[in-house]
C-alpha cells in the first residue's frame, strides 16, 4: 500500500502545484500589453541611454517626444536598432505653418504623422564620416534624403546638423529643420 501511496501523493502535489501556476500564467495573460510597458518601459541607469531616452531628457526635443508619443513609436525606437535619427529641434516644428503640428497629432492623422517621422530615421548606423556629399539615403518612411557635406558642415536635404548624441541603438543628428517627404 506505501508503494501506491507515495507516488499518488507526489501525483498530487503536482497537480496542485500545475494548476496554480496556470492560474498565474492565466493572470498574467489576462494583463492587456498596453498595461505591460514596451521596450520603453525598461529601467536602465546603468547603460548609455537609447535614442528616444536622449530625447526625452533632451529640453529642445519635447516636440519631437511628443510626436513619437502620439505616433505610438516611443516603443520602436527603444529597440535595438541601430538607428540613424535626424531630430528636429522644437524651433524646427514652430517654423512650420501655424497649425501644422496641432493637426498632425490628432489620432486621424496618426499615419500622415508616422510618415514625416520615419522620414526622419534610417536603419542603420550612420558615423558622421559614412556622410558623403551627394549621398542619398534610403528612410523608412520609403523615401529619400540626400546628404550635403561642405567640409565638416552636414545637411540632410536643407536641414542643418547642429550636433550628434551618440545612443545605445545608434546615433541622433539634430537638425535645424523638420524634414517633410515629397507628395506623391
Amino acid at each position: 500500500m506505501k508503494k501506491i501511496l507515495l507516488p499518488a501523493m507526489a501525483f498530487s502535489a503536482i497537480v496542485m502545484l500545475s494548476c496554480n501556476d496556470a492560474q498565474q500564467g492565466t493572470a498574467e495573460a489576462a494583463t492587456p500589453p498596453s498595461e505591460m510597458g514596451g521596450q520603453s518601459s525598461v529601467q536602465d541607469n546603468e547603460s548609455k541611454p537609447d535614442v528616444v531616452k536622449v530625447a526625452v531628457n533632451s529640453p529642445d526635443h519635447t516636440t519631437l517626444v511628443t510626436a513619437l508619443k502620439a505616433a505610438e513609436y516611443v516603443d520602436a525606437l527603444s529597440n535595438a536598432g541601430p538607428f540613424t535619427v535626424f531630430a528636429p529641434v522644437n524651433e524646427a516644428f514652430e517654423a512650420l505653418p501655424a497649425g501644422t503640428v496641432e493637426g498632425l497629432l490628432k489620432k486621424e492623422n496618426q499615419n500622415d504623422l508616422r510618415t514625416i517621422l520615419e522620414y526622419h530615421v534610417y536603419v542603420g548606423k550612420l558615423n558622421p564620416d559614412l556622410l558623403q556629399n551627394g549621398q542619398t539615403l534610403g528612410m523608412a518612411s520609403g523615401h529619400n534624403v540626400t546628404i550635403t557635406r561642405t567640409g565638416d558642415e552636414i545637411k540632410v536635404n536643407d536641414a542643418l546638423v547642429k550636433g550628434q548624441v551618440e545612443a545605445s541603438n545608434g546615433i541622433i543628428y539634430i537638425v535645424d529643420k523638420v524634414l517633410l517627404p515629397p507628395q506623391n
